[in-house]
Parts: structure tokens; C-alpha cells; sequence
């Protein structure tokens, strides 16, 4: 069992006394992501990270891995335009985390990674505040946007133009097909916009960078396959940070 809320409250109690316990806080949030992939893009990306971490640990004997109910809401304002963009402030993002962070080191729980696949950068912003505030070892912020850890993720991830493109729609199919619409995805021609560069420029929602139908990058071209072989990679990753934070006292 790996979900934290599955446990009776006696199950909690015993993992005070077992290997270490890793508590992972899946966060994204719900925006549109093109016309073929669901709102909940972010936070199925961040669960299936999540969850194969927590598979690949089951039988570790010096680390317990479970899972924190997700914080699907997050800063999200660059796809207003669209329907089903529903955000939260940057205040209420920042003080759940912290909240839930504290309220879990109270229980005896200091070790938590938050693993977050929207990358807004207001939201990104807030969660690396929210890790400051706490200002505690054994809370982690697994940063996929750093330049070493980047560079271990796709052609078009490292593009930065991958909003509902290959690199998102090609995870959700790996885990969750049936949201796809696929015959749409296949009439989607390829639309490159380098996000960061238009955000550097001021550019602060997506139709102002061009994307009309709310995606960059080439969704059509996405594939189950290559979505499985980089959830491969971003568990590794997370594992990396999961075991070294395992260590910590």
C-alpha cells in the first residue's frame, strides 16, 4: 500500500518505527492543454512519477515510500484565454504546502519531495518560496527545470516548446490513453514557440505567444512508447532524490 491516505491511523503509527519514511507531494494543476489532452495533464504526470517511484521502492529495506493525496490546483493564468483554466494565488498554493509540510513534521513525517509538472513560472516560483519558508533539509523541491536535469528529458522538453505537445500527450498516454483524444491529436500540425524566450519578452498568456489552440510543440507525434520510456527517466530521477533524502537526519 503507497497512498498515505489508504492507512488506518495505526499504520501511520508504525511507520514511526520501520525504515524511513519518504512522503511524496504530487502537485500540477488544472489548465487546458490543446484541444486533444485533458485538463489534468500536469498532475497525471506528477501521480505517474509518483506512483512508479513508490513501485520501485516497495521492497527497499531502508526507505518507505508513500503518497500524499495531490494538490491539483496551482498558479495557472497563461491559458485563461481557454476553457478550464481554474487557479489558485500564489498565497494559497504557498500556504497549503507549507501547511501540510508542517502539519506532517508535527506527526514525525519531516520528509517530504513535492513533484510538480507545471511549470507556469509563478507557480514554480511559489513552490521554491514555499520550500524556503520551511526552510528545512527534509523538504524537497525536485526541480526538473534545471539545466543538468533538463538535459536527461526530451528534444522537445529542453525545446521549450512542449505545453500539450509530444513530451505531455505522449506521458498521458502512457498512463492514461482513454483521455486523449487521439483522432484530434493527429490533425494538430507542429507549432513551435519557445515559451521562455516569449515569457523573457513579456508575453504572458498563450494566445499573446501565438498559441491559438493552447499547445506548442507536436502533439501528433507523441506516442505511448516514448511517454513510458520518460516516465522511466523522471522516476530515476526522483528516486535519486527520494534514496539521498532517506539519509537525512
Amino acid at each position: 500500500m503507497t497512498q498515505f491516505a489508504d492507512l488506518t491511523m495505526n499504520a501511520v503509527a508504525d511507520l514511526l518505527t520501520g525504515p524511513t519514511p519518504v512522503l511524496l507531494l504530487p502537485v500540477g494543476a488544472i489548465e487546458p492543454h490543446g484541444p486533444h489532452a485533458p485538463l489534468g495533464t500536469d498532475p497525471i504526470i506528477s501521480a505517474g512519477m509518483c506512483d512508479r517511484a513508490a513501485a520501485r521502492l516497495a521492497d527497499a529495506p531502508d526507505v518507505r515510500v508513500l503518497i500524499l493525496p495531490p494538490l491539483p490546483y496551482g498558479v495557472t493564468r497563461y491559458g485563461a484565454a481557454f476553457p478550464g483554466a481554474v487557479g489558485v494565488s500564489e498565497d494559497t498554493l504557498h500556504a497549503l504546502v507549507v501547511d501540510v509540510c508542517t502539519s506532517l513534521a508535527q506527526q514525525g513525517f519531516p520528509r517530504v519531495v513535492i513533484v510538480n509538472n507545471h511549470f507556469e513560472p509563478e507557480h514554480v516560483t511559489t513552490l521554491l518560496r514555499a520550500v524556503a519558508t520551511l526552510d528545512r533539509p527534509t523538504v524537497r523541491y525536485l526541480n526538473l527545470l534545471k539545466r543538468h536535469t533538463a538535459a536527461q528529458l526530451t528534444d522537445e522538453f529542453r525545446s521549450g516548446s512542449c505545453h500539450a505537445g509530444r513530451y505531455e500527450t505522449s506521458l498521458v498516454l502512457a498512463d492514461h490513453p482513454h483521455l486523449v483524444d487521439t483522432d484530434t491529436m493527429a490533425t494538430l500540425p507542429p507549432l513551435i514557440v519557445d515559451m521562455p524566450a516569449a515569457m523573457r519578452d513579456g508575453r504572458t498568456d498563450f494566445p499573446a505567444m501565438g498559441m491559438d489552440q493552447a499547445y506548442c510543440g507536436a502533439p501528433a507525434e507523441a506516442t505511448a512508447a516514448e511517454g513510458l520510456s520518460t516516465f522511466d527517466t523522471l522516476t530515476e530521477l526522483l528516486i535519486d532524490v527520494i534514496r539521498d533524502l532517506a539519509k537525512q537526519d
